[in-house]
């Protein structure tokens, strides 16, 4: 289950942290052919972009986004000297805003990594499955902390160095969801053409038959839908 992270608990742990780190500085895409820079402006969802029944309109919260691909640590060139994380990842879908990486938890933990949870602001509404969206935020941190090295979660991944110098990557292998509509669910495949499985899809998912009701009324902003006919043929696919 993806941890929300709730607004006063990031408040209090930068607080607590604040002694040896610095400001995080969010980085969101521009938009294509904008210059480099450009802020992005994010407005309402047009027609069509919603899913799921009525939108299935909520209140924005702190979510961690759904990957983290790639973190690199490096110390500034100029005063003041602090270590610079840089660190990309995936939303699951349109509408996230204000990515930001705040420590995961208060004190130090015994392995002296310090971990940081990769987190936005999640979509008011349930979102169509066009593809993940790239995101990108900055952490600094005193050059004088003493911490052997970085670690980065994300609602499905984690990557981490363990050391104050240096990059690493991480490559997602999963289908994003845009090009399901139209071929067959197999749980356990086996995989081919027309036919996707447990195995394409990111952690978490569920399919929702003809004759299944949906319990409970928690909606996972990470979670892929996808809406099946009595043949198994998806037909519909969106993000909570």
């Amino acid at each position: 289950m993806t941890t929300i992270v709730p607004k006063l608990c990031v408040m209090v742990a930068a607080m607590a942290l604040a002694a040896m780190v610095g400001p995080a500085q969010a980085q969101q895409p521009a938009p294509a052919g904008a210059p480099a820079g450009t802020p992005t402006a994010l407005g309402p969802p047009g027609e069509g972009q919603a899913a799921g029944p009525a939108g299935a309109a909520r209140s924005s919260l702190l979510t961690p986004l759904l990957y983290v691909t790639s973190i690199e640590v490096l110390p500034a060139a100029h005063e003041p000297k602090v270590y610079l994380v840089r660190v990309t990842g995936l939303a699951s879908s349109a509408g996230w805003s204000s990515p930001q990486l705040v420590p995961f938890y208060y004190g130090k933990s015994s392995d002296n990594m310090l971990d940081l949870q990769f987190i936005a602001t999640s979509p008011e509404e349930s979102q169509k499955a066009d593809g993940f969206q790239p995101m990108s935020a900055v952490f600094t941190l005193d050059a004088d902390v003493s911490v052997k090295g970085i670690r980065i979660r994300a609602g499905a991944n984690a990557l981490e160095i363990d050391k104050m110098s240096g990059s690493a990557q991480a490559q997602i292998k999963v289908s994003d969801g845009k090009d399901l509509v139209g071929k067959k669910y197999a749980e356990k495949g086996p995989a081919g053409a027309g036919v996707v499985s447990e195995a394409d899809l990111p952690r978490g998912f569920r399919t929702i038959l003809p004759t299944h009701g949906v319990a409970g009324d928690v909606h996972n902003p990470n979670r892929l839908n996808l809406i099946l006919d009595a043949q198994n043929t998806i037909v519909m696919v969106f993000w909570e």
